[in-house]
């Protein structure tokens, strides 16, 4: 830690120091004390620059998290006391690191999660590398619950949350078909099936189709099947079209009861 405070004292303005205890001191009705306060955070832009950089790789662009920290110097600024006689630096890398944490917290997650679990995520990715190379194998949800000092069924959660930081479109190409043509990854996703919608229902008739009369039987096939009239279906099987209307009542009748 020292070693990096001591390279982030080297990229700041020399005089950035006086400026910002001078900013600190000012009266808060002071007409100066706004200009003095935009020359403070832009001599300690280099700060806020150099924690951005320890967090690329993540899936933020550098310029966006140069952003975040740029926020949390100007936190940063307006909360530092001099009177403290605390060194602002020491004081800002804490609170400019814990804007960018948040900011990967809260807002690069496309689906969202807890913060518990979000927690959880992260130290299972600090240490995935070192427990995989000391076990020899890609450590177990049990391997990282024991680890982290969590239950078994916290760490499986924490890996499944993997899924949802980032998702992907349904645009995304995933190989091509038999024609040659790209396949995305909408063409893959199964949507609604009717025949799964009316699995229950035709469960349900299978047993009191069976117990229905052989001619019933044959009336309702014509009728739903062979899509025939009451009319064809009577003069199918030598009976009167009204016949054949209450034939097919009395087989929905028995088809709906309990």
């Amino acid at each position: 830690m020292a070693a990096v405070l001591e390279r982030i004292h080297g990229d700041v303005t020399p005089n950035a120091a006086p400026t910002l205890r001078r900013f600190a001191r000012m009266a808060p009705n002071n007409p100066q004390r706004e200009a003095w306060r935009e020359r403070a955070i832009e001599m300690y832009l280099p700060l806020a620059g150099h924690l951005a950089q320890r967090f690329r790789g993540r899936g933020e662009s550098l310029d966006d998290l140069v952003q975040v920290a740029a926020v949390g110097l100007i936190k940063a600024v307006d909360g530092f006391d001099p009177d403290r006689k605390n060194d602002f630096i020491s004081y800002a890398v804490p609170t400019i690191a814990g804007e960018l944490k948040r900011h990967f917290r809260d807002k690069t997650w496309d689906i969202r999660v807890s913060r518990r679990v979000q927690e959880l995520r992260q130290a299972i990715l600090a240490v995935w590398d070192p427990l995989t190379q000391q076990l020899g194998r890609t450590p177990t949800a049990k391997d990282l619950a024991i680890h982290l000092g969590v239950t078994e069924s916290e760490a499986t959660e924490g890996l499944l949350s993997t899924n949802a930081y980032s998702a992907l479109s349904l645009d995304t190409p995933i190989g091509v078909n038999e024609s040659g043509n790209s396949i995305t990854l909408s063409d893959v996703v199964g949507g609604p099936d009717d025949a799964l919608v009316t699995a229950e229902e035709r469960a349900t008739l299978a047993p009191k189709l069976r117990e229905l009369p052989k001619r019933k039987k044959q009336i309702l096939a014509k009728r739903l099947f062979s899509d025939m009239t009451q009319a064809e279906i009577g003069a199918d099987m030598g009976i009167s079209q009204m016949h054949v209307s209450r034939l097919l009542n009395q087989c929905l009748t028995e088809l709906s009861s309990e």
